[in-house]
């Protein structure tokens, strides 16, 4: 029972909030532009339950809850990659999508990933206000045996002042840095005593086993923080609004830097994940606390909102380069062209799904046992 709660309903309802936010975007600003939004779906497939609100909208849920959709008059499917045939008079036209200036067209396509970013940034306030955010001195609390730590000579007491040229404020600032430079060396400027030093350390890549026995690949520098210097910070308003925008923005950069990395070849691919990882990720963020299920859910709004602003015809960010297009020629890219690009993103798309789908199961304990099997 703790495994179907925590690994399957805790998944799928951070999975429903995180979706719901992210198609009320598009619902709400496609209503503030009067255009008649037929459905509003969370889930694919047969509904289970629904209603129809005085708009006429039909509210869903259906039997597949991976995702979910808006479908919009005036469009034949669901993903507005086809107009509907059906002759319109006037007043059907000035209620449809694909008779909105192209600028209204975007709004309602970019509403949905900023909804996910806002809901972010006010859950993350939410949260600084209410529970505080740990903040940890950058002293080292100890140096673990047998790593680059104590290779490179770190002792506790250590306080670090910048990595690689970059000033660090929290401890949480050197776990962020030692996370991304993977397989590049540090320069740590070190306070000792009074003194300052430069010390360069290389982290090392370790495999650790996570909660459903899949292992992962990290850079480990091998220091720890010394717990007596951990406060919890409480903001006002305006700053903890400040702050969750500063924390997005590193969030949105470091997911950057991995993409960056993997395409470089200098981050393992394997790290990419499909939803049986976010589904791990849910139950441990579960057997943690609240706080944690919230966080996480936080984080895979902000993941949802980022994926779908890439510039892949079927994602919002792929209909937005196909507005561009449109605003700068006059008109719309031939039919043809669209055709073509969608089925290239659906492709992309549908490929990179298989591909973290498989980095889920290889990743599994059970993949060895079927492999020696065979």
């Amino acid at each position: 029972m703790d495994f179907l709660w925590n690994y399957i309903v805790v998944f799928l309802l951070i999975l429903t909030v995180v979706v719901f936010v992210h198609e009320f975007g598009h619902y709400f600003v496609a209503r503030r532009n009067g255009i008649k939004v037929e459905v509003f779906s969370i889930g694919f497939g047969p509904e289970i339950w629904g209603f129809n609100d005085r708009s006429g909208t039909r509210w869903r849920l259906s039997l597949l809850p991976l995702g979910g959709y808006v479908k919009m008059f005036g469009d034949a499917d669901a993903a507005s990659v086809t107009g509907d045939d059906v002759p319109m008079t006037e007043a059907d036209k000035a209620q449809s999508f694909r008779h909105k200036r192209v600028g209204q067209r975007a709004a309602v396509v970019f509403a949905g990933p900023a909804a996910n970013f806002v809901f972010a940034i006010v859950g993350l306030a939410l949260m600084f206000m209410l529970l505080g955010q740990p903040v940890t001195d950058p002293v080292i609390g100890q140096v673990h045996a047998d790593t680059a730590a104590a290779q490179a000579g770190l002792k506790a007491g250590d306080r670090i002042r910048a990595v690689n040229g970059r000033a660090v404020d929290r401890f949480q600032d050197i776990q962020r840095i030692v996370r991304l430079e993977i397989g590049q060396p540090l320069e740590l400027d070190v306070e000792r005593d009074g003194d300052r030093m430069m010390i360069v350390a290389q982290p090392r890549i370790v495999e650790r086993k996570g909660l459903f026995g899949d292992m992962e690949k990290v850079p480990v520098l091998g220091i720890s923080a010394d717990v007596n210097r951990t406060t919890i910070v409480r903001y006002g308003p305006a700053s903890a609004l400040w702050q969750a925008v500063k924390e997005t923005g590193q969030m949105v950069s470091s997911t950057f830097v991995g993409i960056g990395q993997m395409i470089a070849g200098t981050r393992d691919s394997d790290e990419l994940g499909g939803p049986i990882r976010i589904a791990k990720g849910a139950g441990e963020a579960a057997q943690v606390g609240l706080a944690s299920v919230v966080f996480y859910t936080i984080l895979l709004s902000l993941n949802l909102g980022l994926i779908n602003l890439f510039p892949i015809p079927v994602l919002d960010g792929g209909h937005l380069v196909f507005y561009a297009f449109e605003a700068i020629l006059g008109r719309p890219l031939g039919e043809g062209a669209q055709e073509y690009g969608f089925r290239i993103g659906l492709f992309l798309v549908l490929a990179l799904m298989v591909f973290a789908t498989r980095n889920d199961i290889v990743s599994l304990p059970v993949w060895d046992a079927v492999k020696r099997l065979l």
